[in-house]
């Protein structure tokens, strides 16, 4: 009998500290619980991933401290799937554009015409998500199959990326010419062109596709096209694109900004 008073006593007790408990309890209890869901130990689905952390891939990757991946981890297509068609993807691509618009603002021009900003195309102004998620893609969990990827490319059917595009405009109304430099085959132009003026980038000042006779890096391709502008004249101010290929070597430009690219990597 005196246990059962013991226990009764006990669980009054507790019930009256739950019943004490204020809203600001309650807030506190939250953020710990949504701290803990924040622990990067499984996928954005949800799926625990052994011996491997996804969102810890992903940052390496975005810093450049992964290097000459070939493909992404099979373990991470989910969470990968997950980023590039939710929201976080958008949402890091219009954080990058909006440091980038602002940026563009607070440039002094000198208003002759020969301020220039470079722009990437793939994953930069438009968008193969479409493509990659193609169950024989899998987000790039699957080898790069170049056959497949020009046959998506010749569709001409890739959508912008509205932050970005949004990007191009405020630099087209600022009077800072856009300038295209792409990996992409000479012979895919036309196409490119018709792609581009669907989605909404109606107007630049080049766009430079590699040719027949340009050979090397991506690196050392970029660098010799922005060489050739610096040396007609033209400053760039800006320069923005989805691999670091983009933005390293020569000429890169007053300033660089990179968007997300967890899918491939260029060397």
């Amino acid at each position: 009998m005196r246990s059962c008073f013991t226990i009764l006593l006990l669980f009054s007790a507790i019930v009256a500290v739950a019943l004490a408990s204020n809203e600001e309890d309650h807030q506190v209890i939250s953020q710990v619980v949504e701290i803990h869901r924040l622990r990067p130990q499984t996928g954005s689905a949800g799926y625990t991933v052994p011996q491997l952390d996804c969102l810890s891939w992903r940052l390496a990757v975005e810093t450049n401290n992964l290097q000459n991946w070939r493909s992404v981890p099979k373990e991470c297509t989910n969470y990968l799937g997950h980023y590039m068609m939710g929201k976080q993807y958008r949402h890091d691509c219009e954080y990058v554009a909006k440091q980038a618009i602002e940026y563009a603002k607070s440039l002094k021009l000198s208003g002759d015409g020969m301020d220039v900003w470079v722009f990437d195309i793939d994953e930069t102004t438009l968008s193969n998500a479409p493509y990659y998620a193609r169950s024989d893609v899998a987000f790039g969990a699957i080898a790069y199959n170049n056959t497949k990827f020009n046959a998506w490319v010749a569709e001409g059917k890739a959508p912008a990326i509205p932050s970005i595009l949004g990007l191009y405009k405020i630099v087209l109304s600022l009077g800072i010419k856009p300038v295209f430099i792409t990996g992409t085959r000479d012979n895919f132009k036309q196409v490119r062109i018709v792609n581009l003026k669907k989605v909404g980038y109606s107007n630049w000042a080049a766009l430079i596709l590699k040719g027949e006779n340009d050979s090397g890096s991506a690196v050392q391709f970029k660098s010799s096209k922005r060489t050739e502008l610096v040396k007609a004249g033209y400053r760039i101010v800006g320069n923005i694109g989805d691999q670091w290929t983009d933005l390293i070597g020569e000429n890169v430009g007053a300033r660089t900004f990179k968007v997300p690219d967890p899918m491939y990597y260029i060397s």
